[in-house]
């Protein structure tokens, strides 16, 4: 007999409308998918129902209350497995309706840090009672177990669930781009060294430490250099008014981008940074990767060190202060000298556990010594 599955997730992300997708057609389970909502105010993504191969379903919104659902359907489904995410009440009663029911439960679980939730002793206290209770807990990576297991779920229980891309999308993608690499600079207005940020811009991705670190770079240094930050966000505006204001003319702004437009994007960059102050994971990383770029990376994302192999395919360096991030920037110029082998040394397994690397180390002594000169005299924010 055929198990049946209802995974209730917030919204409908397109890599989690490929994975749906992509167990729809392997058969083995029945699947059914429910979002508390069909999109989010700053998410640019399109969400395209007609290329969805598994039936879903949109809970009815409680009014007034954004992303809060009434799991009426908790009530009356009868799943072998309930999977669900666990940070709203919406979620915390659904799952309990659940297992009075005699429905297993699991939740989805990935590590959080301070810099982007507000803990709170009552929510602290709720996850210790939440997370220990349930059937099952998937997660991510090593981080997001430990994680869990803070909160009191059993070793046992806890099972790996590493996220994955469409690796094959991405590098051949960008292994066509390489044609035109010269012609899309040319029009995004590029030159000489070129970093690559993708993700949303607001503050908590670490925006502003990244162009604090450019700037500095760009004081020091007689190379030409280029930012490319790929998308939109709260604070975009901002940004923009930030570097006319201060001078930043080589920073430019690609918009929001997705699908079969990004690998171009990637292709058009030496070194990809990933800035953040609290990512649970960063799918971003795994997409550069996957288009042959190293990739340098704060601490502060969910399961980085499985992903970067320090001096090999990339550089994790401390999170936060400007110092800090200057030294990514710092780390990311020597690294992309050494990595020319990259585009055609990729890994073929799934770089979410096996991360594509180079045909040699990078040049670490050099690209660390510039890294941590200065990363004694800076301080650690955040964390969890």
């Amino acid at each position: 007999m055929t198990p049946s599955v209802v995974y209730w997730n917030n919204i409908p992300a397109p890599y989690m409308v490929e994975r749906f997708n992509a167990l729809a057609e392997r058969g083995n389970v029945d699947l059914e998918v429910w979002f508390s909502t069909r999109t989010e105010s700053d998410r640019s993504w399109r969400v395209m129902e007609e290329s969805w191969r598994f039936p879903y379903r949109y809970l009815p919104g409680i009014p007034g209350r954004r992303g809060s659902t009434i799991p009426l359907r908790a009530f009356r489904a009868r799943p072998n497995l309930l999977v669900n995410l666990y940070a709203s009440p919406s979620f915390m009663l659904g799952s309990a309706v659940a297992r009075l029911r005699g429905i297993r439960t699991a939740y989805w679980v990935e590590v959080t840090f301070d810099a982007w939730i507000r803990r709170r002793r009552w929510k602290e206290r709720l996850k210790s009672g939440l997370l220990p209770r349930a059937d099952g807990i998937l997660t991510a990576g090593r981080d997001g177990a430990a994680f869990a297991m803070r909160y009191g779920a059993s070793p046992e229980r806890v099972f790996t669930v590493p996220h994955v891309i469409d690796f094959d999308r991405y590098a051949k993608g960008s292994a066509r781009a390489r044609g035109s690499r010269e012609t899309v600079r040319e029009e995004l207005g590029l030159q000489g060294l070129t970093f690559a940020y993708v993700g949303r811009l607001w503050s908590g991705k670490g925006i502003d430490q990244l162009l604090d670190a450019f700037a500095g770079l760009e004081r020091k240094s007689t190379d030409d250099l280029s930012l490319l930050l790929v998308g939109d966000g709260a604070d975009e505006a901002r940004l923009r008014t930030r570097c006319a204001d201060e001078g930043l003319e080589n920073v430019v702004f690609a918009g929001f981008h997705d699908g079969d437009a990004l690998p171009p994007l990637y292709a058009a960059a030496k070194v990809f940074v990933f800035p953040t102050l609290g990512d649970p994971f960063g799918m971003v990383v795994l997409e550069a990767m996957a288009c042959g770029l190293p990739v340098i990376s704060t601490s502060a994302a969910g399961e980085i060190r499985e992903r970067i192999d320090e001096g090999v395919n990339g550089f994790v360096v401390p999170r936060a202060t400007a110092k800090l991030s200057a030294s990514v920037c710092s780390c990311s110029r020597e690294t992309s000298r050494s990595a020319s082998g990259w585009a055609t040394q990729r890994g073929r397994k799934s770089p979410a556990s096996h991360p594509p690397s180079g045909p040699r180390r990078l040049k670490k002594r050099s690209a660390r010594s510039s890294c941590c000169q200065e990363a004694g005299s800076g301080s650690m924010t955040g964390g969890t």
